[in-house]
């Protein structure tokens, strides 16, 4: 009888190295896939937010639901708008995360959200001591052009947790300099979310915007930074 035949070590290390070659072939297009579908579920999510703020918007004359802005203790969650809209979204929790959101978790432990509402819309502008300036863009059917006015912000990584944390401070975008837009707004809001490989300026890929009329967009991250560069403040809404 004649023995059977091992496998050589050779033979061994060619096998894992095919092994090798293939996983780093395969395992970007994975990893690639996975955000894609992130991205698409964070979309249900917007869509169902955009829904909710038009009922709301309908029932109220108008007017956006309000963020915990200047507020403490429990009238802060009161306020808050994303749970403003949960009558109008059958279940809050669900959709009030977004699914690439590296503090997920934290954010459902802590009662907060993935999704930040442009303060332009949100809360009002006030002089030095606290009065309306009269220029308010708080109700909807007021807005020159709500197609192209952003109500709903996807939220930087690194935004804290709190239930302060649900709107953007947009009015300091772009104040003049040494101020640097791109530096500020990425304080706020994460220009490319749904990026697999995140460079350090953030401007692979692109993350996610709602807009007042409800319809969504999806804009590259290049596309906002030169829109930062050339202080274009795409958060105000147009006057015209």
């Amino acid at each position: 009888m004649r023995a059977g035949r091992g496998f050589t070590l050779i033979e061994v290390l060619v096998v894992i190295v095919i092994i090798a070659v293939l996983m780093g072939i395969l395992l970007p297009s994975l990893g690639a896939a996975r955000m894609h579908a992130r991205r698409l579920a964070s979309s249900s999510n917007l869509r169902q937010i955009g829904l909710a703020m038009e009922m709301y918007t309908q029932d109220y004359q108008g007017f956006f639901p309000e963020t915990s802005h200047g507020l403490t203790g429990q009238a802060i969650r009161q306020r808050s708008w994303v749970f403003t809209l949960g009558p109008y979204l059958g279940d809050v929790n669900e959709v009030r995360v977004c699914p690439a959101d590296p503090q997920r978790r934290e954010r459902l432990a802590c009662s907060t959200g993935s999704y930040v509402m442009n303060e332009y819309i949100a809360v009002d502008a006030v002089d030095p001591f606290g009065r309306p300036t009269g220029c308010s863009y708080r109700n909807k059917y007021r807005l020159k052009r709500p197609s192209e006015t952003i109500a709903v912000f996807v939220g930087a990584d690194n935004l804290p947790t709190a239930l302060t944390s649900d709107h953007t401070h947009s009015r300091l975008w772009f104040l003049p300099a040494p101020n640097v837009p791109w530096d500020s707004l990425r304080k706020d809001i994460q220009p490319d979310r749904y990026a697999f490989h995140k460079n350090g300026d953030n401007t692979t890929r692109s993350s996610l915007y709602l807009y007042a009329d409800s319809h969504l967009e999806n804009l590259k991250a290049k596309t906002v930074k030169a829109w930062a560069d050339e202080r274009q403040d795409f958060s105000l809404p147009p006057t015209r």
